[in-house]
């Protein structure tokens, strides 16, 4: 029986269309991402001025620390080869002893020989163990007062000459350490310094010009805390001699005191005419150019200056800033007088010469000069009055 059902209709073929639109915007959108993907990444937005001071600043900071290390390195070099070559000298001299007390100990040993007797001597020349040798009695007895002088100088030669020489081979290891730490804290200095000049070479001559004002502005800002602390001295300075003209009326003929300058009792004639040769030095100095590591005489590092120029008066300083801050006595940024040092940061890695009214004489960085400068151009650590 035939069905009565009508057979369905069908869409025609068009209907396919949409399938191949699909096909297409996905493949579209494949070959972008593959675009997207293989594209270089964008490149990183350029840093501002203020950006690049900080870091340039930075750099020359670490580079001011790595110096410092550097100076000590070099300084803990120069003594241990000293030393190393007063040990050799030494061990050499000591050996040549040594040879002598053999020679006096071989010619007994030969006169034995000669004799027919068994030889003592020549028997503790061969002996594995010195020592052991001496302690029997019936050698001790049978030598003569002569041989046991020279038994006894062999030994205590031949003792020292070993313990010379131990202690010229540590000496050579610590010798070779120091030696690493030089090389290695140069290249620091060296790297950081080429990052800095790297990345000022990157700067137009409009950017760097700018660069120049805002440094500029720094300093005008340091010049005005600078004279605010000379103005604070110079009223601190006039009360002390009111108040020592007052005591004259009161009491005459008391004399004058030995203060000199804001507020310090301590600073005498002696004091003050040592900083008179200090500042002198130091401004016969200026226009020097900075080169780290450089203690003169015609270039500078911030400790080779304060060094040299106390070295002027007659006062030995360490090299490093490290060393120097522990030289003397420390007072306040409102007590400091000429002659003191200024040392800055945290880390004490910057030192200057006070020369009065809240300035400085400094070698400051790389590329710049030996010059006067406010105190607090950097942030300050401690004032230190070294004689």
């Amino acid at each position: 029986m035939a069905s009565h059902r009508k057979p369905r209709s069908r869409t025609p073929g068009p209907r396919t269309a949409p399938v191949v639109g699909i096909t297409t915007a996905a493949l579209t959108s494949i070959a972008l991402l593959s675009q997207s993907a293989t594209a270089a990444p964008s490149a990183p937005p350029k840093p501002s001025l203020e950006e690049v001071q900080k870091k340039v600043d930075t750099l020359y900071h670490q580079a001011g620390v790595a110096t410092e290390k550097y100076n000590s390195a070099k300084e803990r070099t120069t003594k241990q080869q000293k030393r190393v070559g007063d040990l050799l000298d030494d061990v050499a001299q000591r050996t040549e002893k040594l040879n002598k007390a053999r020679q006096e100990l071989g010619t007994f040993a030969a006169a034995q020989y000669r004799t027919g007797a068994v030889s003592d001597t020549a028997t503790l020349l061969l002996a594995d163990d010195a020592q052991d040798y001496f302690d029997q009695d019936h050698l001790m007895s049978r030598l003569t007062s002569r041989q046991k002088k020279a038994v006894d100088d062999y030994q205590t030669e031949q003792a020292a000459t070993t313990k010379k020489r131990t202690e010229a081979a540590k000496s050579l290891e610590t010798l070779t350490t120091s030696q690493a730490t030089l090389r290695s804290t140069k290249r620091d200095v060296q790297q950081k310094l080429g990052d800095a000049r790297e990345l000022l070479s990157k700067l137009t001559a409009e950017e760097k010009a700018r660069l120049a004002a805002i440094e500029k502005k720094k300093q005008e800002a340091a010049r005005k805390k600078a004279e605010e602390l000379a103005r604070q001295q110079a009223e601190a300075e006039a009360k002390r001699k009111a108040a020592e003209e007052a005591r004259q009326k009161e009491n005459p003929g008391t004399g004058s005191g030995s203060g000199t300058g804001a507020g310090s009792g301590s600073t005498g004639s002696g004091y003050a005419a040592k900083a008179a040769k200090v500042i002198d030095f130091a401004e016969s100095q200026m226009g020097k150019p900075y080169v780290w590591g450089a203690t003169g005489p015609d270039s500078y590092d911030c400790s080779g200056l304060t060094q040299a120029a106390w070295k002027a008066a007659g006062i030995s300083l360490p090299r490093t800033t490290w060393d120097q801050v522990k030289v003397g006595t420390t007072v306040t940024t409102a007590n400091a007088q000429p002659g003191d040092l200024v040392f800055f940061y945290d880390d004490i890695s910057h030192v200057g010469i006070y020369i009065g009214d809240g300035k400085m004489i400094h070698a400051p960085k790389p590329g710049a000069n030996v010059r006067v400068e406010s105190i607090y151009y950097m942030p300050i650590h401690s004032v230190v009055r070294p004689a």
